[in-house]
């Protein structure tokens, strides 16, 4: 097995070209210098250097070596830079879990940021709805949830989690074209009363929004249709099959053929988007930069 140290010593050698100038620059007796070289060259089984009246150079076996020493030499000190940067809490991987839109919103856009302002801090994204991030939190299975206010979600000052907010956008009402108010420059939401309604699945936190808001307008919408993913929503919404409330930013990109999409007349029901860490981690020197990052990319949305 070939010792490290003494690749450094080889090293020295070739590039001094005598015993006496690599000793020194070594801060080692020539001596030592000599031992060893002589147990590198018994441990590879090579003759490394000849000694001649110029000094030392080496042989084609220690130039073999003296290439490959290079590489070696510069893994190593990638690695205690690594473990360095690790134990000051300058590099690692952060988990994020976060809803398809939240990702597309602020996760991306973080992760640009990271690059530049943390470049030793990887992010591993994984797609989740709110309410399902916050428990994986929780459970430690990932380090940060960008989640959304809900109905039984825990509270911004439960004791187990630490909550960031990041941003909050309202819900469009979205309405087949031929629908009797395409033409309202507001759609008020008692209107919809006794349409049918196309939304997420009852436990997304977008449900919750939405029923509340139509709760607040006396009425508990008729739900014919159901999906999480809001370009389905969009799509059924313009084959006639009924009426939505859509997060402005889930509208973005998506085809809006035979729909309009509208205000709310009042005020509109709103998406409320946080990150959220298990409370004492906010604080983590890998945890910290990704949430800043996460509150930059949400003051640009």
């Amino acid at each position: 097995m070939i010792e490290a140290r003494r690749l450094h010593i080889l090293r020295a050698v070739a590039h001094h070209r005598t015993v006496t100038a690599a000793a020194a620059a070594l801060y080692l007796t020539p001596s030592a210098v000599s031992q060893q070289l002589a147990a590198l060259e018994q441990e590879t089984g090579h003759r490394l250097v000849e000694r001649g009246a110029k000094g030392v150079r080496l042989t084609p076996a220690g130039e073999i070596l003296l290439g490959h020493t290079h590489a070696v030499l510069a893994q190593l000190e990638r690695a205690e830079a690594e473990l360095a940067a690790y134990g000051s809490g300058e590099a690692g991987t952060v988990t994020v879990a976060a809803f398809a839109t939240g990702i597309a919103q602020v996760v991306a856009p973080a992760m640009v940021r990271l690059t530049g302002s943390a470049p030793g801090i990887r992010i591993r994204v994984q797609d989740a709805e709110g309410d399902a991030s916050l428990p994986m939190v929780l459970d430690r299975q990932v380090d940060v949830a960008v989640a959304v206010e809900y109905r039984g979600a825990p509270p911004a000052d439960d004791p187990r989690l630490a909550h960031v907010p990041l941003y909050a956008e309202p819900f469009d009402a979205v309405v087949p074209v031929t629908h009797r108010l395409a033409d309202t420059a507001e759609v008020p939401l008692a209107e919809l009363a006794k349409d049918p309604w196309i939304g997420p699945y009852p436990g997304n936190p977008c449900h919750d929004v939405v029923v509340l808001a139509c709760e607040s307008a006396g009425f508990q919408p008729r739900m014919e249709h159901s999906s999480d993913d809001f370009r389905a929503v969009v799509a059924l919404a313009s084959a006639d099959a009924g009426v939505a409330l859509v997060p402005r930013s889930a509208l973005r990109g998506t085809d809006l053929t035979g729909v309009v999409v509208r205000p709310v007349d009042g005020v509109a029901p709103t998406r409320r988007v946080f990150a959220a860490v298990r409370r004492g981690a906010e604080d983590h020197p890998l945890i910290r930069p990704v949430l800043d990052a996460l509150r930059a990319a949400a003051g640009e949305t």
